[in-house]
């Protein structure tokens, strides 16, 4: 089983980046709850045939379309040596939970936070969002809200982010409880980072209403077209207002890897509170979310629960004082900690910060020749990984075209970009993400946008 996924991974360049599912694949998904057993070789060989095949593709070098990671062969077999071990780590005295508390001190390291700062492995920057609401409404409401509730505090709390800030921000503020029309979108200016002005207009109309913001959200590589906030300068706003400065920096804050893209995020280290994920650039395995927050006691105050099952002991396994469970929703946890321990280790930071600088610098040629091509467009400039354009040789809606171009692309196998809408326009948006993408994919995939544009333009109008 071992061999053949170190196979299917050494292969995959030969392999189709997607393709359809057939109905006879899928029959097979439908049926009843076995009741006898299986032998393990046809499973796994129904695993080979049925499953491997049909994957997203992420681990494809020309799987462009959403900011996925390609996983390694060092991430795979921790991943093997967590599920082996399989580790609860909500709490308790055991060396998998000293394994996070090391990378939560190179988190530390990295984006120079105190000695006093917190951090958690999470599913993803979806719940890390989630957590960094969650302590900084706590913040502003006090302690005391954790029992009474949000609805009967005399606070009727508002919150910042850009128009450009993932959709999972506003979800936070929806499951925090303070309702998504407390969320202010700010408008953002033509490098589609936040327009500060606006939003510290937006501040000052808050509190003249009788409103009290609590949160700033700045993006670290928006979710389309891979902007950044200004970073430094809504930190120093939100000193001026005393509101909490989180960063949603999903795939981009671990560009700090890179001592060559490091300094686009300065003020990144005047947070107080980072959200990310490992398994985007840094390209361990899923999922690998993790929340960094500055003011630990906080953090703490926000989760910890005293519990009779969980009771603190001076002896034995259940020694210790604060155990990750006190820092977010989850008791039940899984080792995520060692497959992002193994690929910092085995790679080190000069070599993981190279490679994000590779996938900036395929990012800058894929907009040159997009540049140099007459019949494709740039739809948004290039901040770091993300290439937005279009192709525009036709008289046919743009729009539905370059939809179907990337159709064309999937269902070819040649390559996976996505679509997105950057000023009204649908975009192709080709997120270089992948550790194995190399030149000749990203001229590999513009081949195919620029040939099928073509052919679609001279087929008749329905």
């Amino acid at each position: 089983m071992l061999d053949d996924m170190l196979d299917y991974i050494e292969g995959i360049r030969e392999r189709p980046v997607w393709q359809n599912i057939p109905e006879q694949v899928r029959g097979k998904f439908r049926q009843n709850l076995p009741k006898q057993s299986n032998d393990l070789a046809q499973v796994h060989q129904r695993f080979m045939q049925d499953v491997l095949p049909y994957a997203v593709g992420n681990s494809h070098p020309r799987f462009m379309g959403w900011v996925q990671g390609g996983g390694t062969p060092v991430g795979m077999l921790a991943e093997m040596l967590a599920a082996g071990l399989n580790a609860n780590l909500g709490g308790r005295d055991q060396m998998p939970i000293e394994v996070e508390n090391q990378v939560t001190q190179w988190m530390r390291e990295l984006f120079q936070f105190p000695s006093t700062a917190s951090g958690l492995f999470v599913t993803g920057t979806s719940i890390a969002n989630f957590i960094a609401v969650l302590v900084a409404r706590t913040k502003a409401l006090g302690l005391a809200s954790r029992r009474t509730g949000i609805v009967n505090s005399e606070k009727n709390l508002v919150a910042y982010a850009s128009v450009g800030a993932h959709a999972c921000v506003s979800q936070a503020i929806d499951m925090a409880g303070i309702g998504i029309d407390a969320l202010r979108l700010i408008p953002v200016n033509p490098d589609f980072s936040m327009d500060l002005q606006q939003l510290e207009q937006q501040i000052e109309a808050d509190r003249a209403a009788g409103l009290s913001p609590f949160l700033i959200a700045g993006t670290a590589g928006t979710v389309d077209v891979g902007a950044i906030d200004d970073l430094d300068a809504i930190a120093t706003l939100a000193q001026r207002h005393g509101l909490w400065f989180h960063i949603d920096g999903a795939y981009g804050a671990l560009a700090m890897l890179s001592d060559v893209v490091a300094p686009r995020l300065k003020g990144i280290e005047r947070a107080d509170s980072i959200a990310f994920d490992f398994h985007k650039w840094a390209q361990v395995q899923y999922d690998a979310g993790y929340i960094l927050v500055r003011d630990g006691q906080a953090h703490f105050d926000t989760f910890a629960t005293p519990t009779s099952y969980l009771k603190r002991e001076t002896r034995g396994i259940a020694a210790g004082e604060r155990w990750p469970c006190d820092f977010g929703p989850d008791l039940s946890r899984g080792f995520r900690a060692l497959k992002a321990w193994f690929t910092i280790q085995v790679y080190g930071v000069e070599r993981l910060g190279r490679m994000i600088e590779h996938t900036c610098a395929l990012a800058q040629r894929l907009q040159q020749r997009i540049r140099n091509e007459p019949k494709l467009e740039l739809l948004a400039p290039v901040n770091l990984n993300i290439v937005c354009f279009r192709y525009r040789d036709s008289e046919l809606d743009l729009d539905a075209l370059n939809r179907d171009i990337v159709f064309e692309l999937h269902e070819s196998g040649i390559a996976a970009p996505s679509t997105t809408k950057v000023n009204g326009h649908l975009a192709i948006r080709a997120a270089l993400v992948n550790h194995r993408t190399r030149e000749e994919d990203i001229h590999e995939m513009l081949d195919a946008v620029l040939r099928f544009g073509e052919q679609l333009s001279q087929l008749p109008k329905s």
